[in-house]
């Protein structure tokens, strides 16, 4: 059997209050498939620090999902201003939020590094002033 499902998400760069609808959800969906916690909790907050970076850096942007018998897949694309060093930006602490995205607990530098410690596999195609797709990989 190849892909069970798939989903698809906007996720809206002017609402900061919906920032996490996407990631909330996704772990609706993952309940609903009996998947074991762990593997709901790491998708869960891969996919919810990612939708939060698009929402500081991008202004939104689109969350796909599909979901196989041996793997979460989540694809992020957004047409932001694209990442200038994505090794600096991997780098825990790292940020480019602007302070009054700080000063509401947001952009401390994690969002990165936890996508890639929450997936299995993770790659970043970026390109400056175009954008920035983001795939990450979590075994089931």
């Amino acid at each position: 059997m190849s892909e069970l499902l798939n989903f698809h998400f906007v996720v809206d760069g002017t609402n900061f209050t919906a920032a996490g609808n996407a990631s909330g959800q996704l772990k609706k969906n993952l309940r609903q498939l009996n998947l074991a916690p762990e593997t709901i909790r790491r998708a869960s907050i891969a996919m919810y620090e990612g939708e939060i970076n698009m929402v500081i850096h991008a202004g939104g942007g689109e969350a796909d999902v599909n979901i196989t018998e041996k793997e979460i897949e989540i694809i992020l694309t957004d047409n932001g201003p694209g990442i200038s060093d994505i090794s600096k930006a991997m780098q825990e602490g790292y940020s480019t939020a602007p302070e009054n995205i700080r000063s509401l607990g947001f952009g401390a530098g994690m969002g990165l590094p936890n996508m890639k410690r929450y997936s299995d596999q993770m790659t970043i195609e970026s390109e400056l002033g175009k954008g920035t797709k983001i795939t990450m990989k979590i075994n089931i």
